[in-house]
């Protein structure tokens, strides 16, 4: 008898993988929430300031 090999596709990643990535992502930006709210509200008003405009004149 002819042993039957087993097919098995090892490439890329599969549904579970991304799923297990997209859980922890988005349980790490729960958990830091406050953090990464606060580090965007002083980028973005770093880079809206008004003072940081140089007068072309």
């Amino acid at each position: 008898m002819k042993r039957r090999k087993k097919h098995t596709n090892r490439k890329g990643m599969g549904t579970v993988e991304i799923v297990i990535i997209i859980a922890v992502l988005v349980s790490l930006a729960l958990i830091f929430r406050e953090g990464l709210i606060s580090y965007g509200k002083k980028i973005i008003n770093y880079c809206f300031d008004e003072s940081k405009i140089q007068s072309q004149f």
